[in-house]
């Protein structure tokens, strides 16, 4: 019951870190896109609350998460579609640091890219959500 339990856990925490991971890139589009100080402001606050007080902890409730159910079912390891699931979401983790690295920039006012990437930049979460949930039910190798 127990592994249960931690498996809805880390099933919330998942979809919590992905909505972070869909919407933030979403607000470097309208961002990119404003002129006014008021809507750059407006952005700015938007993107550091959800990217620290959302994101942040959805990502580590989900490594915390997995990890504990990993420790209960560690068989799991020897399986090589987990594999390649922690693989993808190492490339994920690097996705989310990307993302705050470039709110970053946004917050100092050095963002040197277009609404027009951020477009395409926010394609790439849908992309490995798709892999890993194929992966997860799967389980093809």
């Amino acid at each position: 019951m127990l592994y249960l339990w931690i498996k809805a856990l880390h099933i919330v925490s998942v979809v919590c870190w992905f909505a972070g991971l869909f919407y933030l890139p979403r607000l470097f589009v309208y961002h990119a896109q404003s002129q006014d100080q008021i809507s750059q402001e407006r952005f700015i606050t938007m993107e550091r609350k959800l990217y620290r007080g959302i994101m942040n902890p959805a990502m580590i409730a989900t490594y915390v998460f997995g990890a504990w159910m990993l420790y209960l079912s560690p068989g799991w390891l020897s399986q090589g579609w987990l594999h390649a699931k922690l693989t993808l979401v190492l490339v994920l983790t690097g996705y989310h640091h990307i993302c705050g690295a470039q709110r970053k920039r946004f917050a100092a006012g050095n963002n040197t890219r277009s609404h027009v990437y951020y477009r395409w930049f926010n394609e790439v979460p849908v992309l490995l959500l798709l892999a890993i949930v194929i992966l997860v039910v799967v389980k093809p190798f």
